[in-house]
């Protein structure tokens, strides 16, 4: 089921007794809990209407459990258990057991008076395990993806008119590329930046430059975005930022071939049909840095890939054995490939 239409069913006073929240994109997931949340309660009913476990500590069986005790002083209760890594393929690392038959027989025959969320950090489920089934079968299995670049690009715009600000066109593709599309990152920056530029105001490209913090990684990705422009004054000056902060050359240059690896995978996906969601799920990226290294990957040929990281595996050869000194051969190379 979509979790918009989820949602509405709750506000309707038709909620499922269970849902599975899962999907790669955790602040959309924490916002549904949240919603679910005010649509079922009170303020002031929140205190003894809500439970929280993590299932890495819990077991299932102390959540049913909870379940199914009756509600203190509220007509109805919310009980949420995250990590709930059963319901995936992937093996669970915790030390409690836990027995899906009891989740089956629950959800057979329900209590009325209990939702019960799981919520976990995985992009699949495993669907041959009869609860997926179950929950599938019920639509109450919510999937919370990433948006696609043209999703992500309205959500910015529509967080910062809600906040009383807009974005200069192009600060808006920044801010994205700046915190790798991650709305969790994207909303702390608007917020950030809201305050900065005040009701009214407008996030010009030099403000995200001066406001939005970026990771090693990031400053990686947009450094290889401005050679591919031939913008190589930008490119040296994050460079220079990389190295004042200490960042070790060879670093630099693996996450360099890292991003050219990605362009090589992209170009050859395109090649085969591959849509933006599909390409992100393969190579496991957020689809908007997928169309970015789609747009850079125009820039060269298969065989120029190739030959870059080839280039690439050498630098760190001579780097590591002390033929090249590390930063020289760095921006050696930076200059060549501008070139």
């Amino acid at each position: 089921m979509d979790p918009k239409k989820a949602l509405k069913d709750i506000k309707a006073g038709k909620p499922e007794p269970v849902y599975l929240c899962f999907g790669p994109e955790k602040y959309r997931r924490q916002g549904f809990v949240q919603d679910l949340t005010e649509a079922m309660f009170e303020p002031g009913d929140k205190e003894f209407a809500v439970s929280k476990f993590d299932l890495n500590e819990t077991s299932l069986a102390t959540v049913l459990q909870d379940a199914e005790t009756l509600p203190f002083m509220v007509p109805r209760k919310l009980v949420i258990a995250s990590n709930a890594t059963f319901f995936t393929g992937a093996k669970d690392s915790s030390k409690v057991e836990h027995n899906l038959d009891k989740l089956l027989e629950y959800m057979a025959s329900p209590v009325d008076y209990t939702v019960i969320v799981f919520t976990v950090d995985a992009d699949k489920l495993d669907e041959r395990k009869k609860v997926v089934k179950a929950l599938k079968e019920r639509d109450a299995a919510l999937p919370f993806l990433s948006l696609n670049p043209d999703e992500l690009k309205e959500w910015v715009q529509r967080r910062a008119d809600q906040a009383g600000f807009v974005f200069q066109k192009e600060a808006v593709d920044q801010i994205i590329l700046y915190t790798s599309g991650h709305l969790q990152a994207l909303s702390a920056e608007i917020e950030k930046i809201s305050l900065y530029v005040g009701q009214g105001g407008t996030a010009t490209t030099d403000v995200i430059d001066q406001l939005v913090a970026r990771s090693t990684e990031q400053n990686v990705f947009i450094l290889i975005e401005d050679i591919v422009q031939l913008r190589l004054d930008r490119a040296f000056v994050i460079l220079e930022e990389l190295l004042k902060q200490k960042e070790e050359p060879i670093k630099i240059v693996v996450l360099i071939a890292r991003q050219f690896r990605i362009m090589l995978q992209v170009k050859e996906l395109s090649k085969q049909g591959y849509s933006h969601p599909q390409m992100a799920s393969q190579i496991g990226l957020h689809p908007f840095a997928v169309k970015v290294a789609e747009g850079q990957a125009k820039k060269y040929d298969t065989a120029k890939l190739g030959q870059i990281l080839s280039q690439l595996a050498d630098l760190d050869y001579q780097m590591k054995s002390g033929r090249i000194d590390k930063v020289l051969g760095l921006e050696l190379f930076l200059l060549k490939l501008g070139a």
